[in-house]
């Protein structure tokens, strides 16, 4: 299908060109797309697309008339042979080095017109014009230029010249230097791309884990003259012939997986992004069946693929690294009769250690945590390792002597963190615990988890671990106080590991997940007591996070309730840092200094109900009332003004805002108590980042739409609301309020502090029906996992209040929607937790009114909250 790279130019010239380059092109690409989705198939496509871009290159080389000296060269990807459908074909232009381009206007003419040609017909090349001298001179000066020239590939022109420039490239490499320079910019690249191979749209290209791994591992191998090829590789005693076929499957896989997505996308498109996962998984034959996403098999194929890359890469840099610097004759102290320390690294005894003596192999990570100044495993421990997968069986699992070390590595002082990566990384802790072996890779689609379930655990551990580290005391100062006075920390460990275990198997997790500790704490040798809390947390790990998030704290009933669940202080305090550790560990945008304080405010009471002391509200209320007329005391406030605000203040209101709230706003409000005028005053918030926002004004239906619309449209995201009605008619309304651009300067907290307080009472004052909710966009994550809306609505124990759950993909506008619908039936809105998780809500109110007492009126209410919690058309 295409034309030899030496053949003349095609009757006709440019033009039949461009038509046989389309059609060439595009009969490749149906040929594939049509086909079924194999890695062979993948690699007839990108050889058949470099082939043909070779012999298009070469036609319209002779088209421009280039001299007979200059040569073409492909180079990077190009250059290995391989061309994906959309990608760029890099491409130099060699000339020899008495024509500079310079000083020759006809030989500027010719490559002008070349390169022109190219872009003409359609070939999206990156080009350079440089004559050997200059390559030479800037691949010294740039690693990136180095790299693309060393794989250069002659397409046609002066061959002679090719090969004088292959020699000088070759003898101007320093392999040291160079693999110096590639191991830093893939450790870059690592951090730009997350550093994990897990991310939820990962770019099958340069990812950790992705192809570009494979290639930095031939391009240094080929830089020391070590081989081109995972066969020379092998030749060289660099790899095994096993892991030659896991490199020749996987590096396949990679290739499929971004061949197809670039035909699916119709562009060059390297990232699985959401919009693109589901139809590049169909492409592949996957369905979506047994509750399980055709996406979701995609991903998990290429996570298994992108893991076991990344143990082979890191192997293979180790073995190149040694064999260039000569480490490999470094000293090596013993540490045991089967592992030593050879420059900072745990090198196995014999290489079929792990074969001889399957203990070892749980073994080699307790030493790791036990030996100081250990950096890591040597390549050939990992060699080792992954050679040795087969012999982790169920008899492995079973044998008491690897329960033990798995037990003593949870027990060990320290360095829990490192173990257990390790082990996930090296694939032994799926294949000791199989139970987790069944979630690595497991995509999670609820909008507010940014990892695989593997890598959310291991982060949940990292984190529990950290409470106990007194150098991360100032991140969590009241985690790491009581952590370090709860005995047994490893019970908090295992939890962390069996807490999301049990995802993706239907039904509740957390139950599921209580059978499976349950069953770990049985064949380990876990103590009764320890285990039944083990189990507890594992089953009530969202317990704590709900209750604070969505009860009202206020409430004694509330306390008492959830007291009565923990029955006792440890267990209060292991499920608190559990929670704590597990909401950091889901993603950075979920944690927030609001949600920390609804979590140790929650514990704090119910300590205080643990400890035997049954609410006294009178007591609790004069107690606030006096620490708050200290504070205006302490504000030169005259005594007695706060007395007329209180008055008409019911036990409600005090019971839900603590002392320093109180005097702010006795402080704010003592000459506006009759005031027909809104009065809007904001202050930085003392809990954390963001404002606190106070209005008081005439109580009137749609009061609270209005303030939520006002939120909305100037691109405030409300965190918390506490409404009140006084005695008098007065809505005093409590907010607190973050802003994407709130930064940490004062001047950035007094601009907005006064844009919030002139805008919002103008925007209160307003008249008339209120306005249609903004047309908020939704994210490319909610568009391709929506979250099916959902309203429940029910009375309290006592049927005098309703508590209202909404649950949906969060979008602007979207409370505010709510708000209008509440208006519209004059539901009066008592209490209102905002809870946002990722780019899902959980919003609960707590409301009256009597159209809730009417069963018909209810029903209304239920669907016109549904219409509003639904994405808006666009």
């Amino acid at each position: 299908m295409s034309a030899r790279p030496n053949a003349a130019p095609a009757p006709g010239g440019v033009g039949a060109l461009r038509q046989r380059f389309r059609d060439t092109k595009n009969e490749l690409i149906d040929h594939f797309r049509q086909g079924r989705a194999t890695a062979p198939a993948a690699a007839r496509l990108i050889r058949g697309l470099a082939k043909h871009a070779d012999a298009t290159l070469a036609g319209l080389w002779l088209h421009a008339g280039m001299p007979p000296g200059a040569t073409l060269v492909a180079v990077g990807g190009y250059g290995r042979g391989e061309l994906f459908p959309y990608s760029d074909v890099d491409v130099l232009v060699l000339l020899p080095s008495d024509a500079p381009l310079g000083a020759n206007d006809a030989l500027r003419s010719s490559v002008e017109g070349f390169i022109t040609a190219c872009w003409d017909i359609g070939l999206e090349i990156g080009s350079s014009v440089r004559t050997v001298e200059e390559c030479v001179a800037e691949a010294k000066r740039d690693v990136t230029v180095q790299t693309a020239l060393l794989e250069s590939r002659f397409v046609c022109g002066a061959r002679r010249l090719f090969q004088a420039f292959r020699n000088d490239i070759g003898e101007a490499m320093d392999a040291k230097a160079f693999l110096r320079a590639k191991a830093l910019e893939m450790q870059q690249r690592h951090v730009k791309y997350e550093d994990t191979p897990y991310s939820l749209e990962p770019n099958c290209k340069e990812s950790p884990g992705g192809l570009r791994d494979l290639q930095t591992v031939i391009w240094v191998a080929r830089g020391a003259g070590l081989g081109r090829t995972w066969s020379e590789l092998a030749a060289s005693g660099l790899i095994s012939p096993f892991e030659v076929k896991q490199l020749q499957r996987n590096e396949g896989l990679l290739k499929l997986i971004r061949a197809r997505l670039h035909v699916v996308a119709g562009r060059r498109e390297d990232r699985l992004v959401f919009d693109l996962q589901t139809a590049v998984a169909e492409s592949f034959g996957y369905r979506s069946e047994n509750g399980q996403r055709a996406s979701e098999a995609l991903m998990r194929r290429y996570y298994w693929a992108a893991k076991a890359v990344s143990q082979l890469n890191h192997i293979l840099m180790l073995n190149i690294e040694e064999r260039i610097n000569g480490s490999e004759d470094l000293p090596m102290r013993p540490i045991n009769e089967r592992f030593f320390d050879r420059g900072g690294m745990l090198e196995v005894a014999s290489d079929d250690l792990y074969l001889r003596d399957p203990h070892a192999v749980l073994e080699t990570f307790l030493v790791h945590q036990q030996t100081v100044g250990l950096k890591g495993l040597s390549a050939r421990t990992l060699r080792s390792l992954y050679n040795a997968r087969n012999v982790m069986d169920t008899a492995f699992r079973h044998d008491p002597v690897n329960r033990a070390t798995f037990m003593r590595i949870l027990k060990e002082p320290s360095g829990q963190t490192h173990a257990f990566r390790l082990m996930n990384q090296t694939s032994v802790l799926g294949r000791y615990l199989w139970v987790f072996r069944r979630i690595v890779g497991q995509m999670q689609h609820d909008l507010f988890h940014v990892y695989t379930v593997d890598q959310h655990i291991l982060m949940v551990l990292r984190n529990v671990r950290r409470f106990f580290i007194p150098e991360h005391a100032h991140e969590y100062p009241f985690c790491s106080h009581l952590a370090s006075q709860f005995d047994r920390p490893w019970v908090l460990y295992v939890a962390a590991l069996f807490h999301d275990v049990a995802k993706g198997r239907g039904g509740d997790h957390s139950d599921l997940g209580a059978v499976e500790v349950r069953r770990f704490c049985r064949d380990h040798g876990i103590g009764r007591d320890d285990a039944q809390l083990i189990e507890f947390l594992v089953k009530h790990h969202l317990t704590l996070s709900r209750t604070a998030q969505k009860e009202d704290l206020s409430d004694p009933d509330v306390i008492q309730h959830f007291a009565a669940l923990v029955h006792d202080e440890r267990t209060l305090t292991a499920l608190y840092l559990l929670t704590v550790a597990d909401i950091r560990g889901t993603s950075p945008k979920v944690w927030n200094a609001w949600k920390g304080k609804l979590l140790e405010d929650c514990y704090r009471f119910t300590l205080r109900a643990l400890g035997g002391a049954k609410p006294n509200v009178d007591a609790e209320i004069e107690a606030r009332k006096a620490e708050a007329r200290a504070l205006l005391a302490l504000a030169s406030q005259l005594p007695g003004t706060e007395t007329p605000l209180w008055n008409t203040l019911d036990l409600s209101y005090f019971t839900r805002h603590d002392a320093v709230d109180i005097a702010w706003h006795a402080r704010m409000l003592w000459r506006h108590l009759a005031s027909q005028e809104p009065v809007v005053r904001a202050r930085a918030s003392s809990v954390g980042e963001g404002l606190q926002v106070l209005v008081y004004a005439p109580d009137r239906p749609d009061l609270f739409a209005r303030i939520c619309g006002y939120f909305d449209g100037a691109g405030f995201n409300i965190q918390d609301a506490k409404v009140h009605t006084t005695r008098s008619g007065y809505a005093l309304d409590t907010f607190q309020v973050v802003h994407p651009q709130m930064d940490d300067t004062p001047t950035s907290y007094r601009d907005l502090i006064s844009l919030v307080e002139v805008q919002l009472m103008k925007a209160l004052s307003a008249t008339g029906p209120l306005p249609e909710p903004s047309r908020g966009r939704v994210s490319r994550r909610v568009k391709s996992f929506p979250v099916v809306p959902r309203v429940s609505l029910r009375p309290d124990e006592r049927a005098q209040r309703w508590l209202l759950s909404v649950s949906t993909s969060d979008r602007s506008g979207l409370l505010y929607a709510i708000a209008r619908v509440l208006a519209r039936h004059q539901i009066n809105l008592q209490l209102a937790k905002i809870s946002t998780l990722g780019e899902r809500v959980e919003d609960t109110f707590l409301v009256d009114g009597s159209a809730l007492q009417r069963s018909k009126a209810q029903l209304q209410i239920e669907s016109e909250l549904l219409d509003a919690a639904a994405p808006l058309p666009t």
